[in-house]
């Protein structure tokens, strides 16, 4: 799930409804450093078991800025246990990508994050694949596949559709379990549960969305009654 500036009473209010079918949640993009209510919030997320990581758009500003040791302290201050390397907006050296998730991983558990921010931007499916294997060869646990909030870019065309055939090629050479599809809009998680099952890991979820995919899952709305409802389960994964 993606928390792009809850404030305290709807983290609350999430918690209560939907707190059990969230398995981890990102402070998107730069919002941790902006947000009057970090610390509250970490607590409240902590208290319900919740892993939360920062949005990879700030590891990548640390990188720019040369400013990577002070990322760390302050993740290990926050007392968090998970970080995302991404280089969606910036130009990563895969050397030293590759690098940083192997000393990372030694000491939180490393999302990575493949595909560009940029709608224009096309990359071969074996691009893709290579790179999605190098970050999980080096130590990350899982690696993301690119969509932005808005579902337009990475593997989503334009208009939000996905790039089925690169996503096919993907998981025909990734175990899906070790991606996270990154699904902000309905259409696409219902096309990614139908094509992976019904646990299949999909992020970027708003917190409005969260009860919705669930339902998907379990076949309690239209859009998945058919297939799910006689038990095709799938495989694993989660929010």
């Amino acid at each position: 799930m993606i928390d792009r500036g809850l404030s305290i009473a709807e983290v609350d209010g999430l918690l209560e409804v939907a707190g059990a079918c969230v398995d981890i949640v990102k402070l998107g993009w730069g919002t941790a450093l902006v947000s009057a209510n970090l610390q509250p919030k970490l607590e409240r997320y902590a208290a319900h078991g919740i892993p939360v990581v920062l949005g990879g758009t700030l590891t990548e500003l640390a990188i720019r800025q040369g400013r990577m040791e002070g990322l760390i302290d302050w993740l290990r201050e926050l007392g968090l246990r998970h970080v995302e390397i991404s280089d969606g907006t910036i130009a990563l050296d895969p050397d030293y990508k590759r690098g940083l998730i192997e000393r990372l991983s030694a000491e939180f558990v490393v999302l990575a994050e493949v595909g560009n921010k940029d709608a224009d931007f096309i990359m071969a499916p074996y691009v893709w694949v290579e790179q999605i294997q190098r970050d999980l060869d080096a130590g990350a646990w899982k690696v993301i596949t690119e969509a932005r909030e808005s579902g337009n870019a990475g593997i989503y065309r334009a208009d939000g559709e996905p790039r089925t055939g690169l996503i096919d090629e993907i998981a025909h050479a990734i175990d899906p379990e070790r991606l996270v599809f990154e699904a902000p809009l309905r259409p696409q998680q219902v096309w990614l549960l139908k094509r992976f099952g019904t646990e299949c890991n999909l992020g970027n979820i708003a917190p409005d969305d969260v009860l919705s995919l669930e339902t998907l899952r379990l076949g309690l709305r239209s859009d998945t009654v058919e297939r799910f409802a006689l038990g095709d389960t799938g495989s694993a994964g989660g929010d």
